[in-house]
């Protein structure tokens, strides 16, 4: 799943730094770039997923590509999620595609599977890539080979309103599952609090940040390439437990996702909720005050530790079909230098791809609280045919969490998921 961010505003002497220094030259395999003239009528054409498209991180990226390479066009085009992964299916396999896509970065090994990505791994040196993340860059490696250079990442922390938190006497927002519990409980019994945490039964990301934390994946390999549904474990049992746990102490439904749980929050009377840093944004617009919005990580067993959660994000790849490929390698050195990855991280609150420009985020308090547990988060299964699984309905919400939050029985409903999983990994 992707994550759309609000724009928070940047300095402006961000965008006025130095842009220079984003040429090919170093660029593994890639020749140095040719005189200026070469590039005469040449567009290079730049696929954007809508809330991507931030329109201060456009101009700079243009600004430098231009200069670099004079005479040639840039060209973004914003694309809408509906149909998305269809679109961009026929449009790696035509012989004219866009030259570079923002893909999720779960969805990456299934491009590359289809053989429509460019391998990276050439041109990795001049790239920067010694320097990303290495949490990050497990998205875009497929059969050991580098199909997409990781942009940004954003995960789940606990969104929590202070002035409900003052008054039920709280302290310091909780470092561990058992310490979090309490203060629920706490807040639960406190005036003018309906939902001391707001989770909502089809959250299935969730739950799979408890599944992580448990040691346990979706999914798991029986053999070679040959992977199947994995919610029979005592992990999963134990994450869902706690999953139902947190969710005892608040209203809301079992048959809703996330989507709007901001408008909740904006009422004034839940006391926190698992979100993004986006979510503030709403929940301002609505009714509650900035002032009142905090974040902390997920706890975890341990105060050493957060818990794990589920990693989203955007990387950008290059398509095996360009006709433009230097300009293409181009642009990614230019759109993931300090200056562009920083002015990404202001602007979204989300995570750059390298612990260094950590500083871009400073006075982001959600994008604080998510670095702390970055380190630690994961992925839904790296494989080509998970977006099967969660084409609707998903199993994991339609025959595993909502069942056992009607009160049917785990055992059942963990097999009868599983079996639907094995199935649609199987697809090809």
């Amino acid at each position: 799943m992707r994550h759309r961010q609000a724009v928070l505003g940047i300095c402006s002497a961000a965008v006025a730094l130095s842009l220079s220094g984003c040429g090919l030259s170093g660029l593994g395999q890639a020749k140095s770039s040719p005189s200026p003239t070469s590039w005469q009528g040449k567009t290079l054409v730049v696929w954007l997923m809508k809330g991507d498209d931030s329109a201060a991180w456009m101009d700079s990226v243009k600004s430098a590509f231009l200069q670099q390479y004079a005479g040639a066009k840039i060209d973004f085009q914003v694309q809408d999620w509906t149909g998305i992964q269809q679109k961009v299916t026929d449009a790696l396999a035509s012989l004219t595609p866009p030259d570079v896509i923002d893909i999720g970065n779960t969805q990456t090994p299934y491009y590359a599977a289809s053989g429509g990505l460019m391998d990276l791994t050439p041109y990795l040196g001049g790239l920067g890539a010694s320097t990303w993340n290495s949490f990050m860059n497990k998205s875009t490696i497929y059969q050991k080979k580098q199909y997409a250079a990781p942009w940004y990442a954003g995960n789940r922390v606990v969104m929590y309103n202070k002035k409900l938190w003052k008054r039920a006497g709280l302290g310091p927002t909780p470092t561990t599952q058992e310490q979090w519990l309490s203060d629920l409980a706490t807040l639960q019994q406190t005036s003018g609090v309906s939902s001391a945490m707001w989770l909502p039964g089809q959250n299935w990301y969730a739950f799979d940040g408890f599944l992580q934390d448990e040691g346990a994946q979706l999914v798991r390999e029986d053999s070679p390439g040959v992977w199947s549904g994995n919610l029979d474990s005592p992990q999963a049992l134990r994450a869902t437990a706690f999953f139902k746990k947190l969710r005892s102490f608040g209203k809301a439904p079992v048959d809703v996702n996330e989507a709007n749980q901001a408008a909740e929050f904006a009422k004034g009377n839940v006391g926190c909720m698992i979100a993004m840093g986006y979510e503030a944004a709403t929940a301002v617009s609505k009714n509650v005050s900035a002032d009142d919005i905090g974040w902390f990580p997920i706890p975890g067993k341990t105060a050493n530790r957060p818990a794990r959660t589920f990693l989203g994000g955007s990387n950008l790849t290059v398509s095996l079909n360009t006709q433009n490929k230097d300009l293409a390698l181009g642009f990614l050195k230019i759109a993931l230098n300090d200056v562009n990855e920083s002015l990404m991280a202001k602007t979204s609150g989300f995570l750059p791809n390298r612990t260094s420009l950590y500083g871009a985020l400073a006075g982001n308090t959600y994008a604080q609280a998510a670095a702390k547990s970055a380190p630690d988060a994961g992925y839904t299964p790296l494989l080509p045919t998970w977006g099967n699984v969660e084409t609707s309905p998903n199993p994991v919400i339609t025959l595993y969490l909502g069942p056992i939050l009607q009160g049917h029985d785990a055992s059942a409903a963990a097999q009868a998921a599983d079996t639907e999983m094995t199935t649609r990994l199987a697809w090809n």
